[in-house]
Parts: C-alpha cells; structure tokens; sequence
C-alpha cells in the first residue's frame, strides 16, 4: 500500500490525572486510562503551578477521586480555589477554550468541578456568570447527604440516550459504587434542572435495578436507590459539548469483574467491569 493511501496511525492520548493532598483514587485512575491504551501521568497541582507549560502535554484532564485537602470547608472548594486562583487558564483551555480535549471528574472531581462552575456553563435560567470564565457556580451545587451521613454502597444509573457525553456512548445502564459525604445534586431552580434536562446535560442519573425509567419518570426516589437525595435523581453532569463530564460514582473501581460485589454469583461477570467503557470512550474519542 502507497503512503497516501495508508490509514493514519492511531492517537493515544495523554492523561494528566491531578492530585493534591488527600487525593486517593489518582492510581486506579491512572490504571484504568492506561488499560483504555491512553498514556496517563499523575502530577501534583503544586508542579503545576510552578510550571503549567506542563499541561500542553495532555488531551485529557481528570479530577480524580479522594477527599482533597480533607475536603475542609466544602468537597473539593480548596483545590477548587487553587486552581482558579493558579491555574484558571489551563482549566479554561482544557474546559472552556476551543482546544478539543476532555475534562472527566470522579466523586471529589465532579465535587471540585462544580465549584469551578465548568459543568454548568451556559445555563439561561442560572443568573449571574463569571465574565472572565464563562464558569456558572450559581445554576447548581453538591452538599451534604440527605441523611447526613457518609456513603459507601453500589447503585444503579440510566444514561439518557439524548446526552451528548463523549464518555457516555453506547452505554444504556450501569452499576458502580459510590462513596462520599456531600453527593447531593441541587440545581438553583426547577427551571435549571429543565434546562440541563431538556440539553441532555443530566447525562446519567439513579435508578431502580429492573426500571431504567425510573431515572427520569419525575418521580424523586428514595434512599437507597438515591443514595444522596439527590435533585431529580441526578448522578452526573455533563457540558453542552459534551467534552466535560462529571460523576459521583466511580467508574475507575469497577473495571476489573472480580470487582463486582457478588461476581462469583453472575451467570456472566464478563471480561471487563462495566467502569472501563468510561475510560474506552475517552481513548477511543482521539481515534
């Protein structure tokens, strides 16, 4: 075959998986990436800030799971504060810019993203707006568990098939564990929350295990199957480009089947756990 006519060779992308004090999830993250064929790198946002030519290296930024910087204050409000006070130009490259790269947040990631407003960037109904980011911290937030408490337990999610998610496609349903403190998806209005809906920004919510429907049927569900409370079932929450994507559950511990919480008992646990399509989808985005 000629040269002209050759396929042109793969892209892997690189993966810059950021950590901070009380990160704890940055290493199966990066495994996971790495399984998906991406090159992934955990750096430490104070490189960063000391360089952050650094981040022209990378196509994909992930906020990993953990409790940075022991989530004082509120989840994922210090580092969130550090990087705009730091770093808001590479978060406005990767998130905002017109650069074609990925943004993926996990539990304190999605935590740390919605401090920096970029997952509700160009909400109508929201109000004000950061003029310099375009970020949008006013359309909704997390807080604390409706119980109060900390929260560790598998779910079931229903993708809506509308989303634009890039790590979203093909997947219809899911089950993945959660663990954390302040989950709780308020939107600042119905409005809002009809809004992201009618985007397909409510890229994945809870359900019941035999009724994918009951993600979205209006109904508010109840604890267990929502296990925070959260407004309009919601689980995760995605851009209108669908390039930036966050979620409390995580993915990253469910990719291997012998992670699966009773694998020994399915008729088929499958090659791979159901987190790794995630991951698979960013890869494949560059390909």
């Amino acid at each position: 075959m000629s040269a002209s006519l050759a396929s042109p060779a793969a892209v892997q992308p690189r993966a810059l998986i950021l950590r901070a004090p009380g990160t704890n999830c940055d290493v199966e993250t990066a495994h996971a990436f790495e399984l998906a064929g991406a090159i992934a790198e955990r750096v430490h946002i104070n490189r960063l800030i000391e360089n952050p030519a650094l981040a022209a290296r990378y196509q994909i930024l992930c906020f990993p799971g953990g409790f940075s910087y022991g989530d004082d204050i509120a989840a994922g409000m210090i580092l969130a504060t550090r990087l705009r006070r730091h770093l808001s130009d590479m978060v406005n490259d990767f998130a905002l810019g017109n650069r074609d790269s990925l943004v993926l947040g996990l539990c304190n990631g999605m935590q740390i993203m919605m401090r920096l407003g970029v997952l509700t960037t160009g909400v109508k109904s929201a109000g004000d707006t950061d003029a310099d980011s375009g970020a949008d911290e006013s359309a909704a937030t997390l807080t604390w568990n409706q119980n109060g408490r900390y929260e560790a337990r598998w779910v079931h999610l229903a993708v809506d098939p509308q989303s634009p998610c890039v790590f979203l496609r093909g997947i219809k349903q899911m089950y993945l564990p959660i663990a954390h403190a302040e989950g709780n998806f308020i939107a600042a209005s119905d409005e809002v929350l009809a809004e992201l809906a009618g985007q397909g920004r409510l890229a994945v919510r809870y359900c019941r295990a035999d009724d994918p429907q009951s993600a979205t049927s209006g109904e508010q569900l109840e604890f267990p199957i929502n296990p925070n409370g959260a407004m309009g079932n919601v689980a995760g929450v995605c851009d209108a480009s669908g390039r930036v994507f966050g979620m409390m559950p995580h993915p990253e511990r469910y990719i291997d089947p012998t992670q699966h919480p009773f694998w020994t008992r399915l008729d088929d646990p499958g090659t791979e756990g159901q987190g790794m399509a995630i991951f698979r989808n960013a890869v494949s985005y560059f390909q």
